[in-house]
């Protein structure tokens, strides 16, 4: 069996509470900071498993890295979606050219054969 490691940590405006157990958000670490439990001991003094910090502030790092390889996949996705309905618009604008354009000459053609 491991004894865990135990990490001293100072809390900036954390909240007492009658259980013993206190919620503190950690800033300053590799991942940019996570929320963590802690107790204090008999002299005030505030400690947090360190195994338990690092596995989070993994866990985090993890969860943002798949978080922006999914924004990242999502807009190439918008980007290529928006280029199908851009030439879309091109294809339908240039049939709709064409058939005006036939129309036009079939009434003409239908005015010269009605005067006739």
């Amino acid at each position: 069996m491991t004894i865990p490691l135990i990490v001293d940590v100072i809390p900036a405006g954390a909240l007492q509470t009658e259980s013993g157990l206190h919620t503190l958000a950690v800033s300053g670490t590799a991942g940019g900071g996570a929320i963590v439990q802690y107790a204090t001991n008999q002299d005030d003094h505030f400690y947090v498993p360190g195994p338990m910090l690092e596995d989070q502030t993994r866990k985090r790092e993890l969860r943002l890295l798949k978080n922006r390889e999914a924004a990242r996949e999502c807009r190439r996705k918008k980007k290529e979606y928006i280029k199908c309905l851009e030439n879309r618009v091109a294809v339908l604008e240039n049939q709709n050219k064409a058939l005006i354009e036939e129309l036009k000459s079939l009434k003409e053609l239908y005015c010269q054969q009605k005067t006739e």
